[in-house]
């Protein structure tokens, strides 16, 4: 604890209390925002471990279909298969706020609704494990999009509980301790000189009287 170089004065007094008291409204709004930052942490992190376990699954299941269509398929003909994509997918970003930390939220928009347009390819003269493997990354791209949000959110969010874990100690550890040993400096400084202003009183007092009625 540092006490703080003010004059103790009443005013200083009456401003530091009320600097303590939003000091402690503060650091009680920042202590619910950390935790509630926490909770909802945790909940992506486990949503974000079963999403990459679900995505490395499924992108696992994709490169086996690949390698055995690569292996009954000529290289000529897959590369022709896959060069000219009928779907075609942009990405709308937008961010949403959770607790003042604004997280990004990922929307694909696809060329056509029509499910069979991932297949860029006739199937006279392809594998029935490449038709596999595009299903296969079809069905977790929606994953992987989730994914992305899911690590960036989680990202944003350590980085604003780290700040609010700072900000908590500062008030707790430094701001709030400084204010309480201040306002005891000042408040024992103004007692001391209350004190020392009624003792002069009271001597002024008795040689007035002594003056006044000559006593010895």
């Amino acid at each position: 604890m540092a006490r703080l170089n003010v004059n103790p004065t009443r005013m200083e007094l009456s401003k530091l209390k009320k600097k303590l008291a939003s000091a402690r409204r503060g650091h009680k709004l920042l202590k619910d925002k950390r935790d509630e930052l926490m909770r909802q942490f945790m909940n992506l992190i486990r949503e974000n471990r079963q999403l990459r376990n679900e995505v490395e699954k499924a992108i696992n299941e994709a490169n086996r279909y690949m390698a055995v269509a690569g292996s009954v398929m000529q290289r000529e003909v897959l590369e022709t298969a896959l060069m000219l994509p009928k779907q075609e997918v942009e990405l709308e970003v937008n961010d949403k706020n959770v607790m003042s930390v604004y997280i990004p939220e990922f929307k694909p928009k696809f060329r056509t609704e029509d499910t069979n347009d991932i297949y860029s390819y006739g199937m006279a003269f392809t594998s029935i494990d490449l038709d596999g493997a595009v299903s296969a990354l079809s069905a977790v791209f929606p994953m992987m999009i989730r994914l992305a949000e899911v690590e960036k959110a989680c990202q944003l969010m350590a980085d604003e509980i780290e700040k609010t874990r700072r900000r908590v100690n500062a008030l707790e550890h430094i701001m709030i301790p400084d204010y309480e040993e201040t306002i005891k400096y000042i408040t024992m400084k103004l007692s001391e000189n209350e004190r020392s202003t009624t003792t002069s009183l009271m001597k002024v007092k008795e040689m007035v009287l002594k003056d006044s009625h000559h006593y010895h």
